[in-house]
């Protein structure tokens, strides 16, 4: 009985395959770099961030100058100085380099910090047009950061139209 039951069950798994394999399934790619970087608002938000922090940068590259003429000064006039004014400006120059450093650090951890603000929000808008795409075509799923995508399931080219504006081509 067991052996009938066994056989049985087999046979309706085998029949049941070509109905499975059958079902046709909807899968889309979407590459999130490629969005981030070419997209309208991922570029508009990128040149807000460059305003933005234009004039600290400045101030950073007239600093890293300042920096560099002491260093120079240093090695040029150190041997030829007394002790206590090569002393001196070894000093300021310690204390000139650490302020530095602090300012440098400060303002890429700011910077890091607007652009992931920034890019938040692109991402956000390409996951709203996503999810539209994906339910007006009837996809049944989309990926976004895959290892490898066939070119022909790729939609980040109507994501980035979308995003512009522009009605997504099919």
């Amino acid at each position: 009985m067991r052996l009938v039951n066994a056989a049985l069950a087999l046979a309706l798994a085998l029949a049941a395959l070509p109905a499975a394999a059958q079902a046709e399934y909807r899968i889309g790619f979407v590459n999130t770099a490629r969005i981030l970087r070419d997209a309208v608002p991922a570029v508009r938000a990128q040149k807000k961030i460059e305003t933005e922090f234009a004039k600290r940068e400045q101030e950073l590259a007239k600093a890293a100058d300042q920096l560099k003429r002491l260093q120079d000064e240093l090695e040029r006039q150190g041997v030829t100085m007394p002790e206590s004014q090569r002393r001196a400006k070894e000093r300021d120059f310690g204390d000139l380099n650490r302020d530095f450093q602090r300012r440098q650090r400060e303002f890429r951890e700011d910077l890091n910090q607007r652009r992931n603000e920034e890019l938040a929000l692109v991402v956000e808008q390409a996951n709203r047009v996503i999810r539209q795409i994906a339910e007006q075509e009837k996809y049944d799923i989309i990926f976004q950061d895959a290892v490898y995508a066939d070119p022909r399931i790729d939609i980040t080219e109507r994501v980035i139209k979308a995003l512009e504006g522009k009605p997504p081509a099919r």
